[in-house]
């Protein structure tokens, strides 16, 4: 049975929270007190409604919302964190593999992104590590993106038996 009110029990708790410690002038949270914090908050109700609801298709928004928030405050301050839409893409795969657990839809879809946005991370890595750059076959690997229109088209347009 889903418990509709933790999800805006939650939202309601998290922007108290928020705007109440925002006033109180605490010099060493003033960096947090951003809008990713309350993309966070968001996400984090979602999540509390996802699992603690039993509302499990909350999970996918709540994993993004949650990551997205976490990327942006991680992202100006950790040098070594990517800036790169591989790690929004592995967020929301991660997000598709959560919700998959719980419902046992969304695998596809999570394995998908995932493999999307591994190489996204690590293409020019695998590309040196093959040797593809020196060989002048680079050229050729950068038809990848062609191969995914072609694949989304076949998935589009096209039945499976």
């Amino acid at each position: 049975m889903k418990n509709q009110k933790i999800f805006p029990g939650l939202i309601l708790l998290g922007f108290g929270l928020y705007f109440y410690l925002e006033h109180s002038q605490i010099d060493i949270l003033k960096e947090y007190l951003t809008w990713p914090t309350l993309l966070i908050i968001v996400g984090i109700a979602f999540l509390g409604q996802g699992y603690g609801g039993k509302d499990y298709e909350a999970i996918l928004p709540g994993v993004i919302l949650t990551g997205f928030g976490i990327h942006f405050h991680i992202v100006n301050r950790l040098s070594i964190w990517p800036d790169h839409i591989g790690i929004f893409i592995l967020i929301i795969s991660l997000g598709f593999l959560l919700r998959y657990q719980r419902t046992g839809n969304g695998l596809f879809h999570g394995v998908l992104f995932l493999i999307i946005s591994i190489i996204l991370l690590f293409y020019n890595e695998v590309l040196q590590w093959l040797g593809l750059l020196e060989n002048k076959a680079g050229n050729i690997i950068n038809l990848w993106p062609f191969l995914l229109i072609v694949l989304g088209i076949y998935l589009l347009f096209f039945k499976r038996k």
